[in-house]
């Protein structure tokens, strides 16, 4: 079958990509506002290189759960190999191919930059193609974590501005959050067919009761995070406008807290719209440092 280059986009989840390159945007601008010269330039090429190692872990991981029977005609999200639209044999190939792809470009910025990204860039590496093995074994929500909040920030603080500046942490810790609680809402959703293809991730772990619990916090967290860095004088006061997001939030929280009832159903596609509100939480953020800078 031949596809077209948007049947192959499409296969990466590109709803998903906000997750990787947002915590990047945002942290520049956090940079940026603490008074650093950042290199805009290392900057975008941060994000662009980010969002290659996130569309090969997607299909890497889309690979393998199809292969141990996690994804089946029956379960939700994407259904490139469950519906036939692709080989496994081209998607393991596409993952392949965009590590490769990321991974010119990571050793290229580590040239341009120093040794110390090269670290980073090895943590990233282990996240992704470990996910699979450590997503089974219920230690998917901290890899995705380490991957789409604590690497990045930091990373983007090197390459940015030629060292870490821990007090990243300010915005990767809200913004990581909210990636986690995509994770969480899928596999929330996929409890019955993780369970019959024996695998166990943290929401089986600890059972839907506590699942719907930690999704909420996972979301009104980073809020509560961000109102409270303001009143320190850790963030400036501009960064409330983050609070505008609480109506998308309030609303994934709502359909969240209808799972009891509605069961899997209902959170259906909670993953994209926690995915959307994670989007529209980080340019809030970004726009909010933006004007602590100008104004």
């Amino acid at each position: 079958m031949k596809h077209s280059i948007k049947d192959w986009l499409l296969a990466t989840r590109p709803w998903s990509f906000p997750a990787s390159a947002m915590p990047v945007l945002v942290t520049l601008f956090y940079l940026w506002w603490t008074g650093h010269d950042v290199n805009w330039a290392f900057g975008i090429w941060a994000i662009i290189n980010i969002v290659a190692f996130h569309a090969s872990g997607n299909t890497w991981s889309d690979y393998f759960d199809f292969k141990k029977g996690v994804d089946a005609e029956d379960t939700y999200g994407n259904r490139t190999l469950t519906d036939g639209l692709f080989l496994p044999g081209q998607i393991k190939g596409l993952a392949l191919g965009l590590l490769l792809v990321g991974s010119v470009f990571g050793v290229t910025l580590i040239c341009l930059t120093g040794l110390p990204l090269l670290y980073i860039g090895i943590g990233g590496l282990i996240c992704i193609l470990l996910y699979p093995f450590f997503k089974y074994r219920a230690l998917g929500d901290v890899v995705i974590f380490m991957a789409y909040a604590f690497l990045p920030t930091i990373g983007t603080s090197y390459v940015a501005i030629g060292e870490i500046d821990w007090s990243v942490w300010i915005v990767g810790l809200p913004v990581g959050l909210i990636t986690v609680s995509i994770l969480h809402s899928n596999n929330l959703r996929d409890l019955r067919t993780d369970a019959r293809a024996d695998i166990s991730t943290f929401a089986a772990l600890v059972g839907q009761r506590f699942s719907v619990a930690i999704y909420v916090m996972e979301v009104l967290i980073p809020f509560v995070s961000v109102v409270v860095c303001v009143i320190q004088g850790w963030l400036p006061v501009y960064s409330l406008l983050v609070l505008v997001a609480l109506v998308p939030g309030w609303r994934a929280c709502r359909v969240m807290l209808s799972y009891k009832s509605g069961g899997s159903e209902v959170i259906a596609n909670l993953d994209q719209a926690s995915a959307q509100l994670q989007l529209v939480f980080s340019l809030l953020f970004s726009v909010g440092l933006v004007l602590g800078v100008l104004i």
